[in-house]
């Protein structure tokens, strides 16, 4: 059975220089690409805990930065493909530039505007368009540095405020930095999700609330792009990274790729 593809975007912009921002034309062709390959684009959750048996994609995006709505939105509509965006509720609705580390180099940037967040308006229309509108917390801290208390409230009333504004159950959530551990994860699952969106460095097998996904950057070109969603690379970032490292060590000794 195939593994499903789990891709992480985060913004799409023409002019925002800056490697969490793809352009609308990389993100058509990267898309465009895996569909001419063969996969099917889902849901992040059908993906995780249903998958079939031919290739499905599931398109991610984090942060929910209001380019997705404005860009990303009319590119996956032409190509027939539903995605995933995930909201960190703190700033969902603020009219406010996000700001936490990792992107608060642009604030008072002529860029700062780059990181606008979308509403719930606009999520709720993301949702009646079949996309899935998961939590990405509350206020996007590393998780695994959070004391028990605080890792339990961003993620129980993360949950709670998208149930309450899209009208239906919030099931997945994806970890901001791709930060999680076991404690993590069974606190996510503690708290009613059902999957989970990781970033993992190192190989690991794939579980629901520790789910690798591939992220997808702005120096992303296409022989690299193909190269992270290749069916052999996907196999060895499943497994336990001595055994990745055995494999390929085997692959390459035999002169075969």
């Amino acid at each position: 059975m195939s593994q499903p593809l789990v891709l992480c975007y985060h913004a799409v912009s023409d002019r925002w220089d800056s490697g969490l921002a793809v352009t609308p034309a990389q993100l058509r062709r990267q898309v465009s690409g895996l569909l001419a390959r063969g996969y099917r684009p889902v849901t992040f959750l059908d993906a995780t805990l249903a998958p079939p048996r031919s290739r499905v994609l599931a398109i991610t995006f984090d942060d929910a930065y209001r380019s997705v709505f404005e860009l990303a939105r009319p590119v996956l509509a032409e190509l027939g493909a539903v995605a995933s965006v995930y909201a960190p509720t703190d700033w969902i609705g603020s009219g406010r530039a996000m700001r936490w580390p990792g992107i608060d180099q642009w604030i008072g940037t002529a860029d700062e505007d780059e990181l606008l967040p979308m509403d719930w308006g606009e999520l709720r229309e993301l949702a009646a368009e079949d996309w899935e509108v998961g939590s990405h917390t509350c206020s996007h801290p590393h998780l695994t540095e959070l004391d028990d208390a605080t890792l339990m409230r961003e993620l129980e009333d993360s949950r709670s405020a998208c149930a309450l504004q899209l009208g239906r159950a919030c099931e997945t959530i994806a970890y901001p930095y791709g930060d999680v551990d076991e404690r993590v994860a069974a606190a996510a699952a503690a708290a009613g999700y059902r999957a989970g969106g990781a970033l993992p460095q190192a190989p690991h097998a794939a579980s629901a609330l520790l789910w690798p996904r591939i992220g997808v950057y702005r120096f992303d070109g296409d022989a690299r792009l193909r190269l992270k969603t290749s069916p052999l690379v996907q196999r060895l970032r499943r497994l336990p990274i001595r055994l990745a490292l055995d494999s390929l060590g085997r692959l390459t000794r035999t002169g075969r790729h």
